[in-house]
């Protein structure tokens, strides 16, 4: 069954590095957008970054661009978030989930969700 599964997340120090890892697993990886998004404590989930199935296209939110480089292997069925510089506000659950639709905007674009991983950024 199709399935993604994030991992890599952790406890960092302001200005650290974290690199998250998003493995996937019953279905082609070459032919999906996959997308990178999280979640605070009481906030609405906010989409970080987004790779294009052809590797071509990748988008950033506003609050991550110059920090967060989003990459995809499709040879190890697996796609990365290399977060360096994080902030305290960077901390959240981080979630990785899969469209068909090149990189929607809207959560309904992305039809499989991974388990989350979370992230804290914290002295």
């Amino acid at each position: 069954q199709v399935q993604l599964v994030e991992s890599g997340g952790g406890l960092v120090q302001p200005g650290g590095s974290l690199r998250l890892s998003c493995a996937a697993s019953g279905f082609t990886l070459d032919y999906y957008a996959i997308g990178w998004f999280r979640q605070a404590p009481g906030k609405e989930r906010e989409r970080v970054s987004c790779i294009s199935s052809s590797d071509d296209y990748t988008y950033y939110a506003d609050s991550v661009k110059g920090r967060f480089t989003i990459s995809r292997d499709n040879a190890k069925n697996t796609v990365y978030l290399e977060m360096n510089s994080l902030k305290p506000v960077d901390t959240a659950v981080y979630y990785c989930a899969r469209s068909a639709v090149f990189c929607g905007i809207a959560d309904r674009e992305y039809d499989y969700w991974g388990q989350g991983t979370q992230v804290t950024v914290s002295l």
